[in-house]
């Protein structure tokens, strides 16, 4: 009998908010989806936080073009790393656990240029993971599948099948594509990720909103963030 394995797969975002860890908290192997068509103003490279004059998009400058892959996508602008830390540092400088992070943080964007799209979202997202919110599973990536012939639910339930995955957990907007009898043809079951019903929590410049960056929470309630998402039980 195959051991239970859970999976789930997603594009990389920058600075995602928290129920894209509550995803990856959801499985027990995370695959990155970053060998598919790069979107224009989306996720992949911008996100939201919290300012005093409202909700403000910080957006990773990418150019314009669109025939090229996530994994292709190449950071030339030199500037976006300072812009964006003063905005996060002007923002959240008195959230109650700002110091706490503040060091990763600025490192990040002052120590260094970033030049890959995937790789700055990438591991952006594992050191959150794992050092801030304390979830334990294991990241891989699909480049290693070289199965871009496939039509997208093939595709995905090519990548599923030969990771081992008894469930794939999946989040709501594949449902538009996703084939699940042929999941399920497979002896694998497939989970939908539910994003409802989350908790408030105290944070600056009211009103509240749940569609922000996963710093907001970090910095709002610290150790206790997994207290205010969804898989952590």
């Amino acid at each position: 009998m195959n051991k239970l394995k859970r999976v789930t797969l997603l594009q990389s975002n920058y600075l995602p908010w928290k129920g894209y860890f509550d995803l990856i908290n959801s499985a027990d192997e995370f695959i990155f989806y970053d060998d598919v068509q790069y979107t224009k103003n989306d996720w992949r490279n911008r996100n939201q936080v919290k300012t005093e004059r409202g909700v403000e998009w910080i957006s990773i400058p990418c150019g314009s073009r669109l025939d090229r892959l996530i994994c292709e996508v190449e950071v030339n602008d030199k500037k976006w790393q300072n812009a964006h830390w003063s905005k996060i540092k002007q923002s959240y400088k008195k959230a109650p656990f700002f110091k706490k992070y503040s060091d990763f943080f600025e490192d990040f964007y002052l120590g260094g240029q970033r030049t890959s799209l995937s790789e700055l979202n990438q591991y952006l997202i594992k050191h959150i993971s794992s050092q801030f919110l304390g979830i334990q599973a294991n990241f891989t990536d699909s480049l290693r599948f070289d199965n871009r012939a496939l039509s997208s639910s093939d595709r995905v339930l090519d990548i599923v099948k030969r990771s081992g995955a008894t469930t794939y957990v999946s989040g709501p907007a594949a449902n538009d594509y996703l084939v699940v009898a042929d999941f399920e043809a497979e002896g694998i079951e497939v989970e939908w990720m539910d994003y409802s019903a989350y908790s408030e929590y105290e944070q600056l410049h009211p009103p509240f909103t749940h569609a922000v960056s996963i710093i907001d929470l970090l910095f709002s309630v610290g150790d206790q963030a997994p207290r205010y998402m969804k898989t952590f039980g």
